[in-house]
């Protein structure tokens, strides 16, 4: 018998894509795509979709009997700029819904589960420097509280109940087919934008701000990848450490010139600014190159073609 997939939130940056590429690999009928609002048109009409508050356990449980669903990819959340606007719907959104999953888990009603954790989970004590896959963590976000809350709930359901749960710290995740989503790294997407409408950008964090980053498609092989991954090889049930790069707006813009040379870009640090300042610069993510062979594609320079050659014939498309 084949996976039978949901992913809850698909509709969003991450979830699109992992569905499309989910369809690809297990068949569009085995990948049900779940969100709050309808998603693109290619989302809509490549395999089944539901309109789906994450919140509603009792609308979910009845989509995972309606399709046997065997594994869930929960990424619906909310982020860390729209989260610090909207401090209880944020936490209630990011800790109801995993509740309702871990729960469904533990009954027995799914046999595993993705559950997206993130580098806000760090805080300004932190070590910033490759910072290591077991260390301080105070996160001074709701967003990150809430995901540092998450992977505590996630390590004692798999060590209380045996819940097969496997989740990453996602770094900055960045994409030419979806717009940003309300994240404190969104500058490293609406830069690519910028360059090719009006060839400036006016950077919401400071030029020498360092965070870890990634291309969407490394995100979606590590994910699928983990999910993949036999359960002993699978060490670390809180969250792994991911990364691929890291880069200031400066480098980012410097990448960017060589490809498009009168591009400009200057500087207005705003609230965002104080929430990358408590986040790391670089990460050491060994555990899961070491457990599961994690292995990112994409560098500066890599990502930097692909976001302008995908984003150009993305605008042509729009024109025609």
């Amino acid at each position: 018998m084949s996976d039978k997939i949901l992913i809850i939130g698909a509709s969003g940056q991450i979830g699109s894509e992992l569905a499309l590429r989910l369809r690809e690999l297990h068949g569009n009928e085995n990948v049900i795509a779940s969100d709050i609002k309808e998603g693109s048109e290619e989302l809509m009409t490549s395999g089944p979709f539901e309109i789906m508050d994450a919140t509603d356990g009792d609308g979910i449980a009845n989509l995972i009997e309606k399709y046997s669903i065997t594994d869930v990819y929960l990424m619906a959340a909310m982020l860390s700029a729209t989260a610090e606007k909207m401090p209880m719907k944020a936490w209630n959104l990011n800790m109801d819904s995993l509740f309702i999953i871990l729960n469904l888990a533990k009954e027995k009603k799914i046999k595993k589960v993705f559950w997206p954790s993130s580098i806000a989970v760090f805080g300004p004590s932190t070590p910033r420097q490759d910072t290591p896959q077991t260390t301080i963590m105070e996160p001074t976000t709701v967003y990150g509280i809430s995901k540092q809350t998450g992977e505590r709930w996630c390590e004692y359901f798999f060590n209380k109940f045996g819940v097969d749960v496997r989740s990453m710290r996602y770094p900055g995740i960045i994409s030419y087919k979806t717009l940003p989503g309300g994240g404190t790294t969104d500058y490293a997407i609406e830069i690519f934008h910028e360059a090719l409408r009006s060839g400036k950008y006016t950077s919401f964090l400071n030029e020498e701000t360092a965070l870890p980053m990634m291309y969407m498609k490394d995100a979606i092989k590590a994910t699928i990848d983990i999910m993949n991954e036999p359960a002993e090889n699978v060490k670390v049930r809180s969250s792994y450490n991911l990364s691929a790069m890291s880069f200031t707006p400066k480098e980012l813009a410097e990448a960017i010139k060589k490809e498009i040379p009168e591009f400009e870009i200057d500087y207005k640090p705003d609230f965002r600014q104080a929430i990358a300042d408590s986040w790391p610069s670089s990460i050491d993510d060994s555990a899961a190159r070491a457990d599961w062979n994690w292995e990112h594609e994409y560098d500066l320079k890599k990502l930097t073609q692909a976001m302008l050659e995908g984003l150009k014939e993305s605008f042509s498309l729009e024109n025609k």
